[in-house]
């Protein structure tokens, strides 16, 4: 069973780092006037994760996929940005997500960590720039979390409706 976790929580990763690639090809910004701006498709990942494995694994695979993520394609400031983003986002959709159904369905989870990465990074950008003025950014980041968390938790929806036909017990 280890071993089976293990080798889910590598794929996952994998596959979070290489949505990251993928999503580095398509710059938002020439449809999205927001700079900075992307689709989070590795937030795809880390919904899915906090889905079928532990929130210890989910953490293991966000922490890692930050990391060789910025090995490959960042620097120091990618690193801290994509960690804050990723921790905070990953901290809100496992609270929300305790509390599915009750709450709020996978689409508001998936919103919510949209915006709690968002906040995750403009909170990076507070330590690195050493300046509030970046919180003035915000609340465009804010409104894009909507439409944008809203793909993410529709694409997490239907990859998790199609894997209800694949024996997935970890």
């Amino acid at each position: 069973m280890k071993t089976k976790k293990l080798t889910l929580c590598g794929l996952l990763t994998a596959l979070a780092v290489v949505l990251s690639l993928v999503e580095r090809l398509f710059p938002l910004d020439a449809v999205v006037p927001v700079p900075g701006v992307k689709l989070g498709l590795a937030n795809v990942v880390t919904l899915f994760a906090l889905t079928r494995v532990s929130a210890r694994d989910a953490l293991a695979v966000v922490v890692c996929r930050v990391a060789i993520s910025s090995l490959l394609m960042g620097s120091v400031t990618a690193f801290l940005f994509s960690l804050f983003g990723g921790l905070l986002s990953l901290i809100v959709m496992w609270a929300l997500l305790r509390a599915e159904g009750t709450f709020c369905s996978l689409l508001g989870v998936s919103v919510a960590g949209a915006a709690a990465h968002n906040i995750g990074q403009v909170i990076a950008a507070i330590i690195w720039m050493q300046t509030g003025a970046v919180v003035a950014y915000l609340p465009l980041l804010l409104v894009m979390s909507v439409p944008l968390g809203l793909v993410t938790g529709l694409t997490c929806v239907i990859v998790l409706s199609h894997m209800k036909k694949i024996d997935f017990n970890v």
